[in-house]
């Protein structure tokens, strides 16, 4: 089984502006060496990520966790057609860029992978 094209969720940690860590579970896309994340502009991942953005992403698998790390980027306005075809087949239709209050207009959060921790 390919983990990162078949698991729905992924773990995404961000930092809060005191430095402590923000874990939340994200649906996800993996294309190219990059994770990439549908999102609400108002989402406290969003504003962490704008104002650090390193993070790590990590499936859970007693035998074979998968950890990674890379520099998060928020797009925001026109987001890749590519990116939310992938999200709508990997989630049964689901718009990615659909507005969804109270969360506010739709970005897309692109990870390139910096580094792998343990690999898939």
């Amino acid at each position: 089984m390919n983990r990162l094209a078949e698991e729905r969720n992924i773990w995404l940690c961000t930092l809060r502006a005191d430095g402590s860590p923000h874990l939340t579970p994200v649906w996800f896309v993996h294309l190219d060496g990059t994770f990439w994340i549908g999102s609400g502009a108002r989402n406290v991942k969003v504003r962490n990520i704008e104002r650090d953005p390193r993070v790590s992403l990590a499936l859970e698998d007693g035998d074979a966790p998968i950890v990674a790390e890379g520099r998060a980027r928020v797009h925001r306005g026109t987001l890749r057609p590519d990116v939310l075809t992938a999200l709508a087949a990997k989630y049964d239709g689901w718009d990615a860029a659909a507005e969804l209050e109270p969360f506010g207009a739709r970005v897309l959060i692109e990870v390139p992978v910096a580094r792998w921790l343990l690999h898939p």
